[in-house]
């Protein structure tokens, strides 16, 4: 299977998109599901609701919504550019965003589940024992935690390189600045005898999150929480 140079720039593009993705979204995931797993506070279903959106949305309206919102005329996205000096319009951070937006519920479950399997006891006897809560949530919480953060990053970037709608409604199809691997794919669906080439971009497409949950399964043993523990 001989890979040409414009598939590995197609390949190139989408695993630095589905890296930006995770490693902006991470964060707010884990924030996110703290609250939900953690808090107690009016509006917390509703907040739940709006996180878990995008699975449910068709991806198309998720991709207009962003459009409306960080398009260059709208609020967002002028804060953005005038600001920080960001477009997304027509640019593989527009893809990126894309696919952090629809990975996001994926990442925030995966870790709202890890953190509500902690023993609340182990972080009590902590505390009575002088610990702080910084240090409670660094040396337990955060430690027993971690399958569920590998989890949401694995299946978040497993996501970010298969999204598809939701990217070319808000920043079209544009080789080499947004045609991540799934619009290749699409695109050389259209065109006649192009049957290699989606077979190519198919295998590369499954290696590629197969590889990525393996890689996710070594991460987890090799922190030293031994057999039968999974992130899946």
């Amino acid at each position: 299977m001989i890979i040409t140079a414009e598939e590995w720039g197609v390949i190139a593009l989408s695993l630095k998109v589905s890296c930006v993705a995770v490693a902006v979204c991470l964060p707010l995931a884990f924030g996110l599901a703290w609250l939900l797993a953690r808090g107690r506070f009016p509006g917390r279903i509703l907040l739940d609701a709006l996180v878990h959106l995008p699975l449910v949305l068709p991806p198309v309206v998720t991709g207009w919504l962003l459009l409306l919102v960080f398009g260059n005329h709208g609020p967002a996205g002028r804060w953005f550019g005038e600001v920080l000096r960001v477009s997304f319009m027509f640019r593989w951070t527009g893809a990126a965003l894309a696919a952090g937006v629809m990975a996001l519920p994926l990442m925030v479950r995966a870790i709202r589940l890890s953190i509500e399997a902690v023993d609340r006891r182990l972080e009590e006897a902590a505390q009575t024992l002088g610990a702080s809560r910084v240090r409670v949530f660094a040396t337990i919480t955060l430690p027993l935690a971690l399958p569920g953060l590998l989890a949401g990053a694995v299946l978040g970037f497993a996501r970010s390189l298969g999204e598809f709608g939701a990217t070319i409604t808000f920043v079209s199809n544009i080789p080499g600045e947004t045609q991540t691997l799934p619009i290749a794919i699409y695109s050389a669906l259209q065109m006649p005898g192009s049957e290699a080439a989606v077979t190519r971009l198919s295998l590369i497409a499954v290696a590629l999150s197969l590889g990525a949950l393996v890689v996710s399964e070594m991460l987890v043993h090799r922190a030293g929480y031994g057999r039968g523990r999974h992130v899946i």
